[in-house]
């Protein structure tokens, strides 16, 4: 009997250790991003029959348990993929916002000067100096439309480098995952119990690749995660892993686009729409969804406005009696072939009305027999015959030369290089056509006409002046700026309540260890007690028998 009672205190001993030292690896990392509490679960061990009836043997710990809701952990993580994406389109656009928003650098100072210069001139036409202050306002006003092109080029190209690197590290989270994923395996099919430090440590990486792009986690029979991306491409699937790669654009060879390698070395691009949530979704929806239609939107002024002054500067006559020439330069729409287009077809594409100009790109497409030319912005779709060319929507003319194949296409983007390409074409101020024809040249009548057309609605099939057409550019993104700073305030509430719910459960309360570390001290020293008596007994057991 003595000896039953010894290893019932053996029994007491060890579990009292397993319990302190549970105790202490919460307590040590408690601060550990992604641990979850742990706890012995104890059992007792198997009875032993005496005849009188049975007499329990003592305990034995059964296994170590991580305290982990799966529901939870994939709430905090959607919730964490949607945070991640509104915080980098907000980071983004806030950026240009900035930039519209500075009274002193924006476009609208420009705009004022150079019309108040051509009002100076419209005064006293044949003042030298009043009509080299017109060319010093237009060279400003086209520096300025310059200027900020370059800064939205600038954010392209950051936009591109931050692609880049969010791709890398997506790759390096799938490729530690499946690390885990194996080891965790192995662990778990040689000792039959949880490895939970690994497991911990697998889920907060999905949460980390969360913050990149969101992420489904599929949990297969043998605990190995699978996870999938965009529209279901698998990213982890047990050990093996594919890979997203960067690469140009088969539509647009001026920005990057991301590409799906899977593990049997096949590339596939996958659309940006499909990659949502994380930075690289918040990345890839402001580019197409704000950048993009920025450059749109103001190439589209610059190009109304240089057409329309250069209509208006060629109605009137110079000092030396001559009709005027363009006051401006303009750039070409830019047409882009598709990559995988195996006809030897070329597509141009000019600006024939200026004023019927939208801010979208366009997608000409042969399907064999017709063209079909889409606007992008609304999928609105105008089909033609090869016969039919050269066709015009839009105030877009297109053409296309030498012989397409069935499925080649074409990207158009009208207005997209309008602020970059704008300059000025005069440099002598007796060339200003300040002067209606018939009229001498202190006539001001045609520069009148010019001025007349800072508040003409020349834009949007006649809707709207420049100035107007730029306030609503500048409105929509101090409008959108404003919706993605609430709507990322209301994600970051739901992240934190969600990120509580996760350490409400699976948390380590440094209080409740305490108090733990006491319980299990109190048990040990008991044990230990319970070890020392049958010790005793066992001593008087050898007397008796002297």
């Amino acid at each position: 009997m003595a000896t039953n009672v010894l290893s019932i205190g053996q029994s007491a001993l060890a579990a009292a250790q397993v319990g302190l030292g549970t105790t202490s690896h919460n307590i040590a990392n408690a601060s550990t991003p992604g641990y979850s509490r742990q706890v012995a679960i104890q059992g007792t061990a198997l009875p032993q029959d005496f005849g009188f009836g049975f007499m329990g043997q003592g305990t034995q710990v059964t296994t170590i348990r991580r305290v982990y809701n799966d529901y939870l952990g994939v709430q905090m993580q959607s919730a964490q993929a949607s945070k991640s994406s509104l915080d980098t389109y907000y980071a983004q656009i806030k950026q240009i916002d900035n930039m519209l928003a500075d009274s002193t650098s924006g476009l609208s100072p420009s705009l004022q000067g150079f019309f108040s210069g051509i009002q100076t001139m419209a005064s006293n036409p044949s003042n030298v100096p009043a009509r080299q202050a017109v060319l010093s306002s237009a060279e400003t006003l086209a520096a300025r439309f310059q200027g900020m092109a370059g800064q939205l080029d600038e954010m392209g190209q950051g936009v591109d480098s931050q692609i880049r690197s969010s791709v890398g590290a997506i790759n390096s989270y799938a490729q530690q995952i499946a690390h885990l994923n194996d080891a965790i395996g192995k662990a778990q099919r040689a000792t039959g119990q949880p490895a939970n430090d690994l497991l911990d440590q697998r889920d907060q990486l999905v949460l980390d690749l969360n913050k990149e792009i969101k992420a489904t986690v599929v949990k297969q029979d043998d605990g190995a995660y699978n996870v999938f991306i965009g529209n279901g491409q698998p990213l982890v699937m047990g050990a093996t892993t594919s890979a997203l790669v960067t690469q140009a654009s088969p539509a647009d060879p001026t920005k990057i686009a991301v590409a799906y390698r899977a593990n049997n070395g096949s590339t596939a691009l996958i659309g940006d729409t499909s990659l949502a949530g994380g930075n690289l979704g918040g990345l890839l929806e402001f580019r197409s969804k704000t950048l993009e239609p920025a450059q749109n939107a103001l190439g589209r002024v610059a190009i109304g406005l240089a057409s329309s002054v250069n209509a208006q500067h060629r109605l009137g006559l110079d000092l030396n009696g001559n009709p005027g020439g363009d006051l401006f330069t303009l750039a070409s729409p830019a047409v882009y072939a598709n990559a995988a287009n195996a006809g030897s077809a070329t597509a141009t594409a000019g600006v024939s009305d200026a004023g019927a100009l939208t801010t979208s790109d366009y997608r000409l497409a042969f399907d064999g027999s017709n063209y079909t030319l889409t606007r992008l912005s609304d999928n609105t779709a105008t089909s033609f015959a090869p016969g039919a060319l050269p066709q015009t929507v839009d105030g877009i003319t297109v053409d296309v030369s030498g012989t397409p194949a069935a499925g080649d296409s074409f990207l158009v983007r009208p207005t997209a290089n309008g602020a970059s390409g704008i300059g000025v074409a005069i440099g002598d101020p007796a060339l200003l056509a300040a002067a209606e024809p018939g009229g001498g040249v202190g006539d001001g009548r045609n520069a009148l006409a010019l001025g007349a057309l800072q508040t003409a609605n020349t834009l949007g099939n006649g809707t709207t002046s420049f100035q107007g057409a730029y306030a609503q550019f500048v409105g929509e993104i101090g409008n959108k700026t404003r919706e993605l700073e609430v709507t990322s305030s209301a994600a970051g509430n739901l992240l934190s309540q969600a990120t509580q719910s996760v350490q409400s459960a699976s948390g380590v309360n440094l209080d409740e260890e305490a108090a733990n570390l006491l319980r299990y001290q109190q048990a040990y020293q008991a044990a230990g007690k319970v070890m020392q008596i049958a010790s005793q007994l066992f001593d008087v057991l050898l007397s008796i028998g002297r």
